[in-house]
């Protein structure tokens, strides 16, 4: 899971680097470094969540 959810990530990284999404805090190109933070986050989730207690 986690794997696809990197490269849906990444993909929307590339997305942002060429045409920005328009999003609030995401206007610029050079903005896509936070989408970088939410996929680390979302990649620590799901492992999280994937190998519970």
């Amino acid at each position: 899971m986690s794997k696809a959810l990197s490269l849906v990530i990444i993909g929307i990284m590339l997305i942002q680097i060429i045409k920005p999404l328009g999003l609030p805090g995401l206007r610029q190109r050079r903005d896509f470094w936070k989408l970088a933070l939410i996929a680390l986050a979302a990649i620590a989730l799901t492992v999280i969540l994937s190998h519970g207690y």
